[in-house]
């Protein structure tokens, strides 16, 4: 493991554990956690108020549910359904799983609201950059070039049917990493609700949900990471319960080159990372996937747009944060977001 990496699962780590501080000072009798590595991240599950003998089984059961996830939705795997679809790319239709098929026809319909701006056919121009990988670089304008002209969900055909989809030219590449953690989420709290857990924290790097509350009538309180700082810290916290939090933000994953910072959400219109005042969005409702999904595109549709997305939406709201550290809310969230760091500035 390169050094690169070896940072960023370090700092992944320490975020995750101060989620865990923000939400729960201490792990009172019937609190158990545990860590995994899946879908190209840590994460933590930690459940509230269970008996012991029951704790091992779910959160084993928790990390079979990720894994098969990241088995099917991976286009790192050998075997997934992505790959398959990669593969036969230009050729025909590939008979898929139902939750991979259920994924990309989500995943189309951000597109569809966004004008391709959450597009998954950027899966080409993704690999180009390797931005998390060890073969991250800034590539050269002409591959850039070549690989644009294989990016368009409207060339994404899916036959319902027979739960197929086909890419319709050679070359083209899905990637699901920018919804497949949203899914996975809302698959586990799913899971942990037929297992009768009512209180729980789900974080799968950056998609947290939060299932019931900290104490009766008292909800749990996350963290909105300081999209500036490299330690995890956060500019303040709100009040959730039964919700979603899924932030994007360009601190996650970057490639430094010659003092300039490329981060790793890629403009489908142009190849290179999306250029705005934003440095992330923070998403909070009822399902991860939505929110994971909305993340990115109201990061590509920057504040104004954004806003304007959000704020046509039932039961979902968003915080923006700006590159020269302004906090934007939606019209829902006036007076519920606790800011404490001062260098910020609350807007609305």
């Amino acid at each position: 493991m390169n050094k690169k990496k070896s940072t960023f699962l370090i700092i992944a780590i320490i975020a995750i554990c101060f989620f865990i501080y923000i939400f729960r000072g201490n792990f009172n009798k019937g609190d158990y956690s545990q860590t995994y590595y899946d879908l190209n991240t840590v994460s933590n599950i930690t459940l509230y108020n269970v008996k012991e003998s029951d704790s091992k089984e779910i959160l084993d059961e928790c990390g079979k549910i990720l894994l098969d996830i990241d088995n099917t939705m991976s286009k790192t795997r050998d075997y997934s359904d992505v790959t398959k679809i990669n593969q036969n790319a230009g050729k025909g239709y590939v008979n898929i799983s139902d939750k991979t098929f259920e994924v990309i026809k989500t995943a189309l319909h951000f597109s569809d609201i966004s004008d391709g701006v959450f597009d998954i056919s950027i899966g080409s121009v993704v690999d180009l950059w390797g931005i998390g990988t060890d073969n991250a670089r800034v590539p050269d304008k002409n591959e850039i070039k070549d690989k644009l002209s294989l990016v368009n969900y409207k060339d994404i055909s899916i036959d319902e049917k027979n739960n197929s989809v086909k890419l319709n030219k050679k070359g083209m590449e899905i990637d699901l990493g920018g919804i497949a953690k949203g899914y996975a989420a809302d698959q586990i709290v799913k899971y942990l609700k037929s297992k009768d857990v009512e209180s729980a924290i789900i974080n799968l790097g950056g998609n947290v949900f939060i299932l019931g509350e900290k104490e009766k009538n008292t909800p749990f309180k996350v963290g909105i990471q300081d999209p500036t700082s490299k330690d995890g810290s956060s500019i303040g916290n709100i009040a959730v319960s039964n919700k979603s939090v899924v932030t994007s933000g360009i601190y996650e994953r970057y490639l430094e080159k010659d003092g300039i910072i490329y981060h790793h959400m890629i403009d489908p219109s142009t190849g290179y990372p999306f250029e705005n005042n934003l440095s992330s969005v923070t998403i909070i409702s009822s399902s991860s996937i939505v929110g994971d999904g909305l993340s990115t595109t109201t990061f590509g549709l920057g504040l104004q747009k954004g806003m304007k997305l959000i704020e046509s939406l039932d039961n979902t709201d968003a915080i923006f944060i700006t590159k020269d550290k302004k906090v934007y809310t939606t019209s829902n969230l006036k007076g519920k977001l606790n800011l404490k760091n001062e260098s910020f500035k609350l807007m609305n």
